[in-house]
């Protein structure tokens, strides 16, 4: 039976993760997008978009200096579904499955063999997870590294109670997280260090597995190593992070003139602790029950806006988990509470908080004290013997939440499949598919074609939805890169990408795609481009 639970659970995820993930988001993002045709020009002639040949420290792309494995792992569904929407989010949705699948064996690991239904309760948790549902469906490194860093923590466990050797599998799931979220460069060598600080005796005692693994690590980690040694590695920590926030270091000279300089004043408004301050308030906002129960992520990409990124009912059960976990102290329960402290640490630095796809590192701790803390309860109430109008308690009570999870489920999932992509598809840039599907049936009619960059990064949408040759992409692409390190594609082939039409020449057979407000009077509508809700989010026109 409970092994029939377990594929049950399996099934039920990979349908929650994969269903229509070609339509559902309705578009992609230019981050996904940027993955789908890195992967396709790495398998035609295994550069990336710019031709740097097998990048392995990064991919350029707009400039932020992705981390690479994505777009190695995205080769073959490329390969073999093409440059599709569904294939450049499978890598993610199948990463999404097993993660779920690990669960399971993690939970075993960490409270022992025989907590077997806690394991199935903690991988249930995380299969209708409505956070690591839209995560996986989406092509997110985040939920790839999330995958493994839990794997890292999985063969650690495993390398303690069984065999050090396996201690090199859990180093090599490390160290490719790194490659593969940014996130994960702080959050992973920080949990494999507390980890072995926690078991360092047993490290010490298999002195040859351990430094044969710890060389056969650093080896892989060395072009990555290299790589955040340059300033180059430092752009997307400079554009995000609360210690350039210029606003706050005025705050604090203000109140120290406010004060006439005063001595204790300049110690009280010390920026450093201000900044200090402002690293705890962000950290705890993404603690907040706003956040975690009630709306989610303000940003619509991870959450659905009306549901948490948990579900309400899983309140008591998660606050229960915390308590029961801190109190019976099984096995290496002190794992869990110290992966969620650190898998939240570096997101904290940045100014935009709470954000769910940041602190995904975190995953699946909150699932699995949710799943404790249902675990406690069940045991308990199986022992209770009263009854109302001769119904057992015990089953009434689990009738009750089951009819609330049923409930809060259905919700999350009726809003997300039926109404998620009408209210919310101007947030995944949609209208560029059709946009550059009309401009390359049409295109040899006009000397050139004018794209807005209102919307953000049109360049890479004509590159995948047209299949662009890389090679003649190389070749033709007028490429601005700024000092701050991003990068602009000004135009290729008959395509010019531009913010402010008021400065080109307009004479001449053009055709125009621009935002509803920035099309002139005078223009000659010849497409509009909707978005699901109604209303128009691009136009094409000549004048």
């Amino acid at each position: 039976m409970k092994r029939l639970i377990f594929f049950l659970i399996i099934l039920v995820s990979a349908l929650l993760r994969i269903y229509q993930i070609g339509s559902i988001p309705p578009s992609l993002t230019w981050d996904e997008t940027a993955w789908g045709y890195n992967a396709y020009v790495l398998g035609i002639d295994g550069r990336d978009e710019f031709g740097k040949y097998l990048p392995l420290q990064y991919i350029e792309s707009f400039g932020d200096f992705k981390p690479p494995l994505y777009a190695y792992l995205t080769i073959i569904p490329v390969k073999i579904f093409g440059l599709t929407e569904f294939a450049t989010r499978l890598p993610s949705a199948v990463f999404g499955v097993l993660t779920v699948i690990l669960t399971y064996f993690l939970v075993k690991e960490v409270f022992g063999e025989k907590k077997e239904e806690l394991a199935l309760f903690s991988m249930f948790m995380l299969s209708i997870s409505p956070w690591h549902i839209l995560l996986s469906r989406g092509a997110f490194e985040a939920n790839i590294a999330s995958f493994f860093i839990v794997s890292g923590v999985y063969f650690f466990l495993i390398s303690i109670r069984k065999n050090m050797w396996f201690i090199s599998l859990s180093i090599i799931s490390f160290v490719l997280s790194m490659y593969t979220f940014n996130t994960a460069r702080v959050v992973s060598p920080l949990l494999f260090i507390v980890l072995c600080l926690f078991f360092l005796k047993k490290i010490i005692r298999k002195k040859i597995a351990v430094t044969a693994s710890g060389i056969a690590g650093f080896i892989i980690f060395l072009p990555l190593f290299l790589f955040l040694l340059s300033p180059i590695s430092q752009i997307r920590f400079h554009e995000v992070n609360i210690f350039t926030d210029s606003s706050l270091i005025s705050r604090v000279n203000q109140q120290v003139e406010n004060d006439n300089g005063a001595f204790w004043s300049k110690i009280i408004h010390n920026r450093r602790f201000a900044f200090g301050v402002e690293y705890v308030r962000h950290y705890f906002d993404n603690l907040s029950p706003q956040f975690l129960f009630v709306r989610g992520d303000g940003n619509p990409k991870f959450s659905i806006q009306d549901v948490g990124q948990l579900y309400i009912w899983e309140v008591p059960f998660f606050i229960l988990g915390a308590f029961y976990l801190f109190r019976k102290r099984e096995k290496y329960w002190y794992v869990l509470p110290i992966w969620l402290v650190l898998g939240i640490a570096p997101a904290a630095v940045a100014r935009e908080t709470p954000h769910a796809l940041r602190i995904e590192s975190s995953l699946p701790t909150f699932q699995i004290l949710t799943a404790y803390g249902l675990y406690q309860l069940a045991a308990g109430i199986s022992n209770i013997k009263y009854k109302i109008a001769n119904i057992h308690i015990k089953y009434l009570i689990f009738s009750l939440y089951i009819l609330f999870l049923i409930f809060n489920f259905s919700y999350f999932l009726h809003n997300y499949l039926n109404h998620y992509s009408r209210e919310f598809s101007s947030e995944w840039q949609y209208g560029y598919k059709e946009a550059v599907e009309f401009a390359e049936e049409n295109k040899y009619n006009y000397d050139s074609i004018y794209v807005t960059t209102e919307l953000g990064r049109p360049y890479i949408y004509f590159l995948f939805y047209s299949k662009y040759a890389p090679e003649k992409f190389r070749s033709e692409a007028k490429i601005r890169r700024e000092v701050l390190g991003f990068v602009h594609v000004d135009g290729f082939d008959k395509y010019h990408f531009l913010d402010d039409f008021s400065e080109i020449d307009l004479d001449g057979n053009n055709l125009y795609v621009n935002t509803p407000s920035e099309v002139p009077e005078s223009a000659n509508i010849i497409k509009e481009f909707r978005l699901l809700n109604g209303e128009v989010g691009l136009m094409a026109y000549t004048l």
